[in-house]
């Protein structure tokens, strides 16, 4: 071995290191009911709908960054800041809503994944989902987090079959360019909606608690790290690290979203085919147009984003309860350790679970969950923002002025969009 190699091999070991928690972050804003989002968006209105995910890019990198900025310096989730430090109604208002909503998602995104099995292997879809839901919670439960996170990172390799998907269809890529860099926005209300969807699915609030508290589970699983209030010599390695993992996990969500648009587009909406309601019907649509191999890939992506996103639903939810209440709370300790944050993952998931066998339709279910993600995500991205610029909370690391713009910059345009989305509602 030459004296060169163990550096290198240091050198790419730090390098991929710096993917983490804005990586799976990322991949798993795709998971099967933002794919069927994305799928509705190029099916009805074609190339017309690229531009959206250009112009969240910038939004949910900034508020994305901010989120995991709060938890590796201060070394406490979402939850936990907001308990301390706002009043507690609006602590158990934000941590409620956001349980119900990521519940209902965890419902959407099983039902998916059963059907997307049943189309590739035929057979019961409720039992798949069954399936899938508890496999899930069994890796989620007993993996350690060190474990568990390279699994995650992994799963996140599920997302590249939407970018394969291109390479299987003719795409005029002239007008793409001209359709992605110029907007054309259409004043109706489905388009509106649409635009609203493609927002609320974006940025979404549990990501902002799972990022957080992934930093947070990070600095705990390093014996020699410690909050940066604490030790602000760790900082400058730390903050590099979030801002590189986050604009590529940032950058992962959106391309796939841009192909999953695209992709829809130049097949489904061109063939008339503009009503797509969940992703396996996407899927199904697919393969009479584009192939056998385009419909395998759509449906083994929808698969191997669901296996990635419903923990983090699920883990997002119990960061969020532990925070509350003052629950033990790390993916690193064992379930006898940590019973109420394990407690609320199992329930999570099974009532996600049950939800499929009943009378409740899961498209109108998905879509409240939508609502509910959109209402509350406005709350928590402004008290996110207070709390970046408070040096209780954040010490000398207090956000930049470039944060903060892109910060409230994200605010203001998810606060039009639930303003939009209500007065859709009302006509």
């Amino acid at each position: 071995m030459s004296n060169n190699e163990p550096a290198e091999q240091k050198a790419d070991k730090s390098w991929l290191k710096k993917l983490g928690p804005g990586l799976i972050t990322g991949a798993a804003d795709d998971d099967p009911s933002g794919i069927a989002t994305y799928s509705q968006a190029g099916a009805q209105f074609g190339l017309n709908m690229l531009w959206t995910v250009l112009f969240t890019y910038p939004l949910m990198v900034g508020i994305q960054v901010v989120s995991a900025r709060i938890g590796r310096v201060s070394g406490h989730g979402l939850a936990t800041n907001i308990r301390r430090h706002y009043p507690s109604w609006l602590l158990y208002g934000v941590v409620g809503l956001l349980l119900i909503a990521n519940t209902i998602n965890i419902a959407a995104d099983v039902s998916a994944m059963g059907q997307a099995l049943k189309l590739l292997i035929g057979g019961p879809a409720r039992v798949y989902a069954v399936a899938f839901g508890i496999l899930s919670l069994l890796l989620q439960v007993f993996i350690p987090y060190r474990r568990y996170v390279r699994l995650l990172k992994w799963l996140t390799l599920a997302l590249l079959a939407y970018v394969a998907t291109v390479f299987v269809v003719e795409i005029p890529w002239s007008q793409v360019l001209l359709r992605a860099l110029t907007p054309h926005i259409s004043w109706t209300p489905e388009f509106i909606t649409t635009v609203v969807a493609v927002f609320g699915t974006t940025i979404s609030p549990y990501l902002f608690f799972w990022q957080a508290s992934q930093e947070v589970e990070e600095q705990l699983a390093d014996p020699d790290a410690k909050p940066l209030i604490n030790a602000p010599e760790q900082s400058q390695k730390n903050l590099r690290r979030i801002k590189i993992d986050t604009y590529i996990g940032m950058g992962f969500s959106n391309l796939v979203a841009f192909f999953i648009i695209l992709t829809t587009a130049v097949t489904l909406n061109m063939h008339g085919i503009t009503d797509i309601q969940t992703s396996a019907q996407a899927a199904t649509a697919l393969r009479p147009i584009a192939g056998e191999f385009a419909f395998l890939l759509f449906s083994l992506g929808i698969i191997g984003t669901g296996l990635l996103a419903i923990p983090v639903l699920a883990g997002s939810s119990a960061y969020a309860m532990a925070g509350a209440f003052k629950w033990k709370n790390s993916l690193e300790r064992t379930p006898m350790e940590a019973k109420q944050f394990y407690g609320i993952i199992v329930v999570s998931t099974l009532i996600g679970i049950v939800l499929d066998f009943t009378p409740i339709d899961p498209i109108k279910a998905l879509y409240w969950s939508a609502v509910t993600n959109g209402v509350i995500s406005v709350p928590i991205m402004v008290v996110m923002m207070l709390m970046a610029v408070r040096p209780e909370i954040m010490g000398q690391f207090v956000i930049t002025t470039k944060l903060k713009v892109l910060g409230w910059l994200a605010t203001l345009m998810m606060a039009l969009a639930v303003l939009a989305m209500f007065i859709t509602i009302g006509r």
